[in-house]
């Protein structure tokens, strides 16, 4: 007999805004007396795993691959290629990467030939790598646990690829690490829905509802005593000479290098 949805378990609208409020990105974790990882119990981890691959994903291919890091010494060297040192302390650290490298050789197993399409490869390589990191994340913050998403990847994506060893077709998306938290950081404002759900067709904000939102923004970019002042930030990241222009030739290249170029020369 198929259950009625009406009678299963339900949250209330409360309930669920209460669980997502408690979501913080957490950099800084409970460690063991050494400072070394706090290994999480078998069965959370397991559980963790599962909500991963219980994820969404396109064409039922699961175009994703996570690389769990085990040993001190690679942890060590990613931490260093990423530039974020919690990934050496970090109850459970992963790099998240799209995969159609797998895909591609199940067909030739099975006497198909794989065919050419670098670009949907990483239109969907990465929705079902985000999809299935981010379930992982919501699984580990269910059992008590916080974690980080770090783009850091872009700083060393070659020695990443080489470290990792990963083969053509198989592209670093981002690190996740999790673990229990040793600090407790503010909840951190969004935007304005207005600017972010639109109704039947895009819409530009318009400039003073823009301003509006940088108010609301600049608590985000505090830090210590100086006034969080988001544009800064967003002008570090994006603006003229910031750090994503510096990255984009290292993920061209890599996107070169791992067979998943779609562009011109």
């Amino acid at each position: 007999m198929t259950a009625d949805p009406l009678t299963r378990p339900t949250r209330t609208p409360e309930e669920v805004r209460a669980f997502y409020d408690t979501h913080r990105t957490v950099r800084h974790y409970v460690t063991q007396a050494d400072g070394s990882p706090l290994p999480l119990p078998a069965e959370h981890l397991d559980a963790i795993l599962h909500a991963a691959q219980r994820a969404p994903t396109d064409a039922t291919a699961q175009l994703y691959s996570f690389i769990r890091l085990v040993s001190p010494e690679v942890r060590a060297r990613v931490a260093e290629l990423t530039t974020n040192a919690h990934i050496a302390t970090a109850s459970e650290a992963f790099v998240v990467c799209l995969d159609v490298r797998r895909v591609g050789r199940v067909l030739e197993v099975a006497g198909q030939a794989v065919g050419h399409w670098p670009a949907i490869a990483v239109h969907f390589g990465i929705g079902d790598a985000v999809l299935a990191g981010q379930n992982l994340l919501t699984a580990a913050e269910m059992l008590g646990y916080q974690g980080c998403w770090i783009g850091g990847v872009l700083n060393g994506l070659e020695g990443i690829l080489d470290l990792l060893e990963l083969p053509a077709g198989v592209l670093p998306f981002a690190a996740l690490t999790l673990g229990l938290p040793a600090e407790e950081p503010p909840l951190r404002p969004r935007l304005p829905r207005s600017l972010v759900v639109h109704e039947d067709r895009y819409q530009d904000g318009a400039v003073e509802e823009l301003r509006e939102a940088i108010q609301i923004m600049n608590p985000i970019a505090a830090r210590g005593d100086r006034p969080g002042d988001w544009v800064r930030l967003l002008r570090a990241y994006f603006a003229l000479g910031g750090s994503m222009e510096k990255r984009e030739p290292g993920l061209v290249a890599a996107l070169k290098r791992q067979g998943l170029w779609a562009g011109g020369e």
